[in-house]
């Protein structure tokens, strides 16, 4: 049995592991009897000028152990609740090997638990394998020399190879427990399992995301670099292949799990009969400050101390039907280049494990949906374009981008060091309003001053502003069903972001988990599979 035990508080100075202390004073005695006892979550709170740590604890005991703490109401305890993720595989005939188009998050997860079944999963994937993706993106940010197909966005382990590898969520889905659990197995830091905040850093993430290819290699599944989904053939409404690198791929069934850049998918999939339509997303800009600035604003005279890690925020401001909201924190970061097409630009954030680097940027964005761009699912791409295309021409050329002091941008904004940008090719510096869009401009303008006051200098004149943000989300939606299939098909699965279900990391595997779970649900796998 485990059992917890929440809302433990630790001092700064004592650090979380006093509350595994406090709860084995609490057990007394019988602590001879647990089998093990160590933290399962950890927040910091930093209000009211006093910071300290909120803690959970569990312990795994023997039942009848278990059964006598629970009834002790002065203890607190509770009884941990352990998801059962087994699946009963169903009896339907599976005509072919499943596809899993696209390796980001959605795609490695749901590949992953269809070969620990037995599926042999066949990975198309139109970008490399991360080591040789590693050399082509820093090429490009030393260089500027480009390639359409290996990029930020395009490669093994989607974009969120090149971030912070955050793994925050709201979602409260149970299968979060089982990414992390697999994240760590294949090497992320076993403390993204505790923290309320968990993040691997980029360059943890590279050997996390080879690893569990490997895996899927080893359970007999196959990822094959290099080969962007092209179209697909159905019959009767039912999906019996994929076109690929100027072949047809033979499918049982196919996960569509492309990001959200992949505008040429979504155009095959519209000629293929699928059903897009235009979502919500946003736009706006990388706002950098010093990241000594927002340890002092959020810790106070307690900034730098050894137990408190990197600063972090999360802010917004909703007005009628528009909000502005920071996005993707990147403590100790550094703002990228994000291009996935040549003469566009594009940022996002990126930061490594111990995040020690001296700024720390974050998008700041602001919401835009069809009544700004047009109803079809086109107008939402064209509008994510035109923005792209934008800060290209106004950077100046050789993928610079747009950048402005915040203080300009504001017009009369509280004075503070400047800040050096971090874009990796150079930014020129230009006025931001002739990147953005009217509406977006006029709510930055409301938000920011409104974010100063809950976070003192967010707002300082010295902060700088690099554009242009785009690629939070998708802009388009491909429907499916209650059945996740391809609304009007048989055997297509639109899954993770890029299809619209999902937003950041921990959400897209999900989303990769649950697709993989119905197929297996309702087919056996091909050749008599066996879970691993």
């Amino acid at each position: 049995m485990i059992i917890q035990f929440k809302n433990i508080i630790a001092t700064l100075d004592e650090g979380p592991e006093a509350a595994v202390h406090r709860v084995g004073e609490r057990i007394g005695s019988a602590l001879a009897s647990v089998e093990r006892i160590a933290l399962s979550k950890v927040s910091v709170d930093a209000r009211h000028g006093k910071i300290q740590f909120i803690c959970s604890v569990e312990a795994e005991v023997p039942d009848e152990l278990g059964r006598g703490l629970l009834k002790r109401e002065e203890l607190g305890a509770v009884r941990k609740e352990v998801p059962n993720f087994q699946i009963r595989p169903g009896e339907e005939k599976l005509p072919a090997r499943p596809v899993v188009v696209g390796f980001g998050p959605a795609g490695m997860f749901s590949a992953l638990l269809l070969a620990q079944y037995g599926y042999r999963p066949i990975v198309l994937e139109r970008g490399e394998d991360v080591e040789t993706r590693i050399e082509k993106v820093e090429r490009f940010w030393k260089t500027g020399e480009f390639d359409p197909e290996s990029n930020v966005q395009f490669g093994e382990g989607g974009a969120g190879t090149f971030s912070d590898g955050k793994l925050t969520t709201r979602i409260g889905d149970p299968r979060c427990a089982r990414v992390l659990a697999e994240l760590v197995r294949f090497g992320a830091p076993p403390e993204v399992l505790v923290r309320a905040k968990p993040h691997v850093g980029t360059d943890r993430l590279r050997g996390v995301v080879k690893a569990l290819r490997e895996e899927i290699i080893r359970l007999g599944g196959e990822v094959r670099f290099g080969t962007a989904a092209e179209g697909f053939r159905f019959q009767n409404g039912r999906i019996l292949a994929v076109r690929a690198a100027g072949e047809e791929v033979e499918a049982g069934v196919v996960v569509l799990a492309v990001g959200h850049s992949a505008r040429d998918t979504f155009e095959a999939a519209d000629r293929s009969g699928l059903v897009l339509e235009a979502k919500a997303f946003s736009a706006g800009v990388r706002i950098e400050h010093r990241q000594a600035a927002i340890d002092a604003a959020l810790y106070g005279r307690h900034a730098g101390h050894p137990n408190l890690p990197p600063g972090e925020y999360q802010l917004s401001l909703r007005e009628g039907d528009r909000a502005a909201y920071t996005f993707c924190m990147c403590p100790g970061g550094t703002v990228v280049a994000a291009a996935s097409a040549p003469g566009q630009v594009v940022t996002n954030g990126m930061s490594n494990y111990l995040r020690d680097g001296e700024n720390a940027n974050a998008a700041l964005c602001v919401s835009v949906g069809p009544k700004d761009f047009g109803p079809a699912w086109r107008d939402g791409v064209r509008f994510q374009l035109s923005l792209e295309l934008r800060a290209f021409a106004l950077g100046g050329g050789g993928y610079r981008a747009p950048a402005m002091r915040l203080g300009d941008f504001l017009k009369g904004a509280p004075p503070s060091e400047p800040v050096a940008p971090t874009y990796p090719l150079g930014v020129n510096e230009c006025d931001l309003k002739k990147l953005l869009p009217p509406a977006a401009v006029e709510m930055m303008r409301r938000a920011l001053p409104a974010f100063g006051r809950k976070l003192r200098g967010f707002d300082g004149a010295g902060a700088i502003l690099t554009g242009v943000e785009t690629r939070t989300s998708s802009p388009v939606r491909i429907l499916r069903g209650e059945s996740l299939e391809a609304v009007g098909t048989q055997g297509l699965y639109p899954t993770g972001e890029g299809a619209g279900y999902a937003g950041g990391i921990m959400s897209a595997a999900v989303d990769g988990l649950r697709v993989a779970e119905r197929i297996i649900e309702r087919y056996r796998a091909p050749g008599g599979g066996r879970r691993a």
